[in-house]
């Protein structure tokens, strides 16, 4: 198992987690690992932005658009005027 250590915690954030454990029956390290591991689980893991734009508009249907042809090589733009 791997271990962590978190510095700089805020000291009314490591009292309310004290409280939280001894109210649970827990161990600071065991509150603060299932808390992590409540946390992690909820994590939305449906891809990306761009996945996460398509699932929520895919219901509505879609457009297709009318895309320009690909035969004409990049030209480099000329900044010299």
């Amino acid at each position: 198992m791997a271990s962590i250590t978190i510095r700089n915690l805020d000291d009314q954030l490591k009292e309310q987690l004290r409280i939280t454990a001894a109210h649970n029956g827990h161990s600071m390290e065991e509150e603060a690992r299932l808390i992590l591991g409540r946390a992690l689980a909820t994590v939305d893991r449906a891809g990306g932005l761009g996945s996460r734009i398509r699932q929520r508009f895919s219901t509505s249907g879609g457009i297709e658009l009318d895309l320009p042809s690909r035969q004409d090589k990049a030209t480099a733009v000329d900044f010299s005027e």
